[in-house]
């Protein structure tokens, strides 16, 4: 990117790369959880938030039969906790309308896609200035400008890279070099290619300097801003469907989530398409005090996904929201099983 103002800027250009098949990595495709895998997990959940998931499960169902929309938003973890083939379940059997994350979520998704593992190891690696430094990151800010120069978005970028083939030459031309890997090796359990696939929207709410491909040479902000803001007005238009009711879910996401959420629900109803009894479920580890969110002086105040998606926006528009505590590796297996059987 070049400066040109009255300041010094960091020479990207100096960055040293590596290979990402020297990289060590925590998560393989052996950890990752697969729908056949769901009958045999054993759930250890209070009744309660069972009774809740189930809640949750039979809405996405019913919403969906009845052609209204279910919108999904996850952090990273889910990706990283070895989630993500079931989140491909659910979209290939059009269990979800819409999936949404930050850019991490489409880092990992994408590393998994490429070579089937995921989740640096960034003790052993960041004292050497080698976190986040492997070199195929740079298919991505190249995929994003790409997409950029054709007005794509962010999500739709990376899953045409995944799986167009023409697209992914015309990106690779650039970047590619020997020594690295050039083939995505196992686009099978990558959300971003069978939301591509199904034709529905990954959308990434990005931010700037918050992922690793922005310590490459070849990062280039207004691709990736642009790429991302065009994301934003997808979600938004997806968000204005809820005027006939649907279902909201935000999976480990306790800022952007949320955040992406309110504002594009304001401009919803700002042009007339008001979200009129949704359902809103949140997942989460903390533990939610209802009692706190209209009060400034605690904690749970400021916990930005149980004030705006499980109390703010449900009771702003005759909806109902839900809060599902517990470990998302039981919890959202738990909330697929059901949503395959209701299937």
């Amino acid at each position: 990117m070049e400066y040109e103002g009255r300041y010094t800027a960091f020479d990207a250009a100096r960055v040293r790369t590596y290979p990402l098949s020297t990289r060590s990595n925590k998560v393989k495709l052996g950890d990752l959880v697969f729908p056949k895998d769901l009958a045999a997990l054993a759930f250890d959940l209070p009744e309660r938030v069972q009774d809740d998931i189930r809640t949750v499960a039979e809405a996405m169902v019913a919403a969906r039969r009845e052609g209204r929309p279910v919108l999904l938003f996850t952090g990273a973890h889910l990706i990283k906790n070895g989630l993500g083939p079931l989140l491909v379940e659910l979209v290939q059997r059009g269990a979800v309308t819409l999936v949404a994350g930050n850019g991490a979520t489409a880092i990992h998704d994408f590393e998994l896609a490429l070579i089937g593992e995921t989740s640096e190891n960034v003790p052993a690696a960041l004292d050497k200035g080698r976190f986040g430094m492997a070199y195929e990151f740079g298919y991505i800010n190249m995929a994003l400008s790409v997409g950029n120069q054709q007005k794509l978005g962010f999500g739709e970028s990376l899953g045409r890279m995944i799986c167009d083939e023409k697209f992914r030459r015309a990106v690779l031309a650039l970047v590619a070099k020997e020594g690295v890997i050039s083939e995505f090796r196992y686009p099978d359990v990558s959300v971003l290619a069978a939301c591509y696939r199904r034709g529905i929207p990954f959308t990434v709410h990005a931010g700037i300097g918050t992922d690793v491909i922005d310590q490459h040479p070849s990062f280039d902000g207004q691709a990736k801003g642009g790429c991302s803001g065009r994301d934003f007005l997808i979600h938004t238009n997806e968000v204005t469907k809820l005027a006939k009711g649907g279902v909201v879910l935000n999976i480990g996401s306790a800022v952007t989530g949320p955040e992406v959420l309110l504002k594009a629900i304001s401009m919803a109803a700002n042009v007339g398409r008001v979200p009129r009894g949704i359902l809103t479920a949140d997942f989460d580890l903390r533990a939610h005090e209802p009692r706190q969110m209209t009060d400034e002086s605690a904690p749970g105040y400021y916990f930005r996904d149980q004030k705006s998606v499980v109390t703010r926006i449900p009771q702003g528009f005759s909806g109902r929201g839900l809060y599902i505590q517990g470990d998302q590796k039981q919890t959202f297996p738990f909330l697929c099983r059901r949503i395959m059987e209701a299937l």
